[in-house]
């Protein structure tokens, strides 16, 4: 009698593994901050503390100084065309690793800020002496 109640049990657990993956063809990456949350936000990035902690992540050249360039984006799913998480006039900054850092905004950030939407954002991070302009 209990091989019965778990063959039971067992048969409608079955049913809630079989799901599927739905992929994500549009994902709409437009956001628009207040003046004031978006100013709060740059300066708290642009702070020497937090330029500091950039220069300690793993994979940033060693030696380098790093400052916010002013761009910000909103993570989108994995799909064909954005394979990196990214919209895809951004994925030239994550390939030139030697003067571009891409960071999530930390959380606490966004809050400081009173950013609740989008819930998540990416900075980009130029390093000061690459002599290159953010566009």
């Amino acid at each position: 009698m209990l091989g019965s109640a778990w063959q039971a049990r067992s048969r409608n657990r079955v049913g809630i593994v079989q799901m599927g993956i739905k992929a994500v063809e549009n994902f709409n990456t437009d956001f628009e901050l207040d003046s004031v949350s978006e100013e709060l936000l740059h300066s708290l990035l642009r702070s020497d503390v937090f330029a500091g902690q950039v220069a300690t992540q793993p994979g940033v050249p060693p030696d380098c100084q790093w400052e916010f360039s002013g761009m910000l984006f909103q993570p989108v799913p994995w799909s064909v065309n954005t394979k990196f998480g990214m919209p895809q006039e951004y994925e030239k900054y994550l390939q030139d690793k030697e003067n571009y850092v891409v960071l999530n905004v930390p959380p606490n950030y966004m809050f400081q800020a009173k950013i609740f939407r989008p819930s998540r954002l990416c900075a980009i991070f130029q390093r000061k002496d690459s002599g290159t302009n953010a566009t």
